[in-house]
């Protein structure tokens, strides 16, 4: 009796893991739809793009198979190639239009920085104004990189007193600072990740692990209270929530 208890609760089991994923899958499906509907209407050249794409890669396939008289075996190859650089262009495009209107925005490294692919440990806003310039930490296998966004006069104060700050917790472990913005020796938003990536690897995965430790332990203790008198009308439970955040 308990084994077909079992087996009917195995079995309703995988049915709703497989209902899951039919709804995640339909789910994507529309999102994309959503994406590609949006970018057509702001990217005249989207779909012209994506089927000279289509076109060229099965041409081509087909062309080559004329040599050997395998056109029929290579068109699908070409078909499926096709279709593969088609969908790559439109992924390219999208990223492009979403970099690009979040150029300029506050809070827009910090999103492209939750963004990067692979083992990398964020932590934003590690330093910041009131105006809204911030320096974000990235710590990789690189060492760690101080990524600032705001107005460059501000941002290099907050980049200099940070990396003060965290060079006296990871000692000789190399330290990046980066400012993302299009001025002369900055670093475009579109073009962060990529900055990341091609930094080289100085150090190893277990290196990594204990400076993030060392830097978990010396954001632990929070942020020092303002010397000398509070100003009139602060409240405490603002030094607070200020803190929390830090």
């Amino acid at each position: 009796m308990a084994g077909k208890q079992d087996k009917a609760a195995a079995k309703a089991a995988a049915k709703e893991a497989a209902k899951a994923r039919r709804a995640a899958s339909k789910a994507k499906r529309s999102q994309i739809f959503e994406a590609f509907k949006m970018q057509r209407r702001e990217d005249k050249a989207l779909v012209p793009l994506m089927l000279a794409c289509l076109l060229g890669a099965t041409a081509a396939a087909f062309l080559i198979g004329l040599i050997w008289d395998m056109q029929w075996v290579l068109l699908p190859m070409g078909i499926a190639v096709g279709a593969l650089l088609a969908v790559i262009v439109f992924g390219r495009r999208v990223q492009r239009t979403v970099y690009a209107k979040a150029d300029g925005q506050p809070g827009a490294a910090a999103w492209a920085l939750d963004n990067l692919r692979g083992k990398w440990r964020v932590t934003q806003a590690v330093a910041g104004t009131t105006s809204g310039d911030m320096v974000h930490r990235v710590l990789g296998r690189p060492g760690v990189v101080l990524v600032a966004e705001g107005a460059p006069h501000r941002v290099k104060n907050l980049l200099a007193q940070e990396k003060k700050r965290v060079a006296r917790v990871i000692g000789e472990t190399p330290i990046y600072d980066v400012i993302v913005g299009t001025e002369d020796g900055q670093v475009p938003l579109r073009k962060l990740q990529s900055h990341l990536m091609k930094l080289p690897r100085n150090i190893s995965t277990a290196q990594v692990d204990t400076i993030d430790n060392r830097l978990a332990a010396l954001a632990s203790r929070g942020a020092a209270l303002p010397k000398g008198p509070m100003p009139q009308g602060a409240k405490m439970r603002n030094v607070q929530r200020a803190m929390r955040r830090r």
